[in-house]
């Protein structure tokens, strides 16, 4: 199955069972992919979250079916995942702008979420600049936090985590240890599927580093692999995710190449991350 098809087949898979209770770890499985880069990879896409994507999908189809019949709307409120009527009701005025019985009157102001379709392109009109190499297993060292994949709580806490260690100097002192290959402050997102947590991810600000293990810091092993390490140019945080958004939508549907599962790092060089010309890079695992 190809990098497209995969996701596509999640996605019906969400769209067929979108009345259940859906899992993040379920739906991934439809893709082949493990929770976390399902995740993330579908968040790049279409810049929403899977919980976000499943919620304003049952709202449109409640705002249908409110037009359409005589439904209750205590019955529309349990049928599409509300445990009460005004539970239903809060989330129905955030997304449409009314409340529900405002809009069996008048649905000129409801906002409909169409089923998605992912789109690629096959040719990217900027190159992107990639090396390939190998490298057997290699330490990183710094600092660790777990986030769930739900609701997006991973994109939102992450950057939080990033301003906290900026700010109180612990990322001064993990800098201080790079003492290996990756000449940068590490991201790394590792996926706890094989911890038996579903939905959950632990994050690292981390550097690669040898050596006796510092008071307050904790140890990770990267696995061995063949790393694709994508150039990234331009100012934070909007180039790293221009490039993330061109890896997923112009590269891998095209290389031949699957993620390997195992976590990827964003490397940050010391300089000023809002410069113009700042440099980074995205180190990708793949098979």
């Amino acid at each position: 199955m190809g990098w497209l098809e995969s996701i596509m087949k999640a996605i019906d898979y969400m769209e067929e069972h979108l009345l259940e209770d859906l899992s993040i770890e379920e739906i991934a499985r439809q893709a082949n992919a493990s929770a976390f880069h399902f995740h993330r990879t579908f968040s790049i896409l279409t810049d929403t979250s899977i919980g976000e994507y499943i919620r304003r999908r049952r709202l449109t189809l409640a705002a249908q079916e409110l037009s359409k019949t005589n439904c209750k709307i205590i019955d529309l409120a349990y049928k599409y995942g509300y445990d009460t009527p005004e539970a239903f009701s809060k989330a129905f005025r955030r997304q449409h702008g009314v409340n529900p019985s405002e809009a069996r009157k008048y649905m000129g102001r409801l906002t409909f979420y169409e089923r998605l379709v992912i789109q690629v392109k096959l040719k990217g009109a900027e190159p992107m600049k990639y090396n390939v190499l190998e490298r057997e297993s290699f330490t990183v060292t710094g600092i660790k936090r777990e986030y769930s994949l739900k609701n997006g709580e991973n994109l939102k806490g992450i950057p939080v985590m990033w301003d906290q260690v900026n700010a109180d100097g612990t990322s001064g002192r993990i800098e201080k240890l790079i003492n290996g290959q990756i000449k940068g402050l590490l991201g790394v997102c590792v996926d706890k599927r094989g911890d038996g947590q579903q939905d959950a991810i632990d994050y690292w600000i981390a550097a690669e580093h040898q050596g006796k293990l510092p008071d307050g810091f904790s140890s990770l092993t990267i696995p061995a692999s063949k790393w694709i390490v994508f150039e990234v140019h331009g100012p934070m945080p909007e180039a790293m995710q221009k490039t993330w958004q061109q890896i997923f939508t112009e590269w891998f549907p095209t290389s031949g190449y699957q993620h390997a599962g195992t976590p990827d790092l964003e490397v940050y060089p010391e300089d000023n991350p809002a410069a113009s010309n700042y440099y980074s890079e995205i180190w990708i695992p793949v098979k």
